[in-house]
């Protein structure tokens, strides 16, 4: 018999020989939390550039 034919994917996994659990899986890595800050800086960026524009170009 095989590991899979009793695998029940609804039970959380636990981490064999430490407490802290799945922590690995929770938190998301450091790469992507950058990127996220950058993408987010550079959208308000170019969003308050094109409001911007729009706002010059529209008193003209």
């Amino acid at each position: 018999m095989s590991d899979s034919e009793y695998y029940d994917p609804l039970t959380p996994r636990t981490q064999r020989g430490s407490d802290s659990g799945d922590t690995q899986e929770r938190r998301m890595p450091r790469g992507v939390v950058i990127r996220l800050i950058a993408y987010l800086v550079a959208g308000h960026v170019i969003a308050g550039f094109l409001f911007l524009l729009f706002t010059v170009a529209g008193k003209g």
